[in-house]
């Protein structure tokens, strides 16, 4: 067994999913309104640029926090922004499942400590 062999067929199987083919077709819908994809790139540069930050430690002020999660909920009044949300939040799920399963496989080398 390649591991790598079976790493491209994973990579396959999410790449066919239903929630990543949900993720497309609901970015074809905000893309086809300026207005949302204005709005949910303007949010993604601000999120990028803090997570940016507190991946060399600078962590955002409560203040930053409290913008960004408004933005958030605003964006999320829009249909089909809520709808991109929610797929790339079911994906999201699946990747720390895989991600869980693959560490839980390796706990043996370490005990239980992992």
């Amino acid at each position: 067994m390649n591991i790598y062999d079976k790493a491209h067929e994973l990579a396959a199987a999410l790449k066919d999913s239903p929630e990543v083919n949900e993720i497309t077709a609901a970015m074809k819908l905000v893309d086809a309104d300026p207005e949302s994809k204005r709005m949910l790139d303007e949010f993604r540069v601000r999120q990028n640029e803090v997570q940016q930050r507190m991946m060399t430690g600078e962590m955002p002020s409560q203040e930053e926090m409290e913008r960004m999660e408004k933005q958030f909920e605003v964006l999320s009044l829009n249909l089909n922004i809520r709808r991109l949300f929610d797929a790339e939040r079911r994906l999201s799920v699946i990747i720390q499942d895989v991600n869980k399963i693959i560490t839980d496989s390796l706990a043996h080398l370490y005990g239980s400590g992992i």
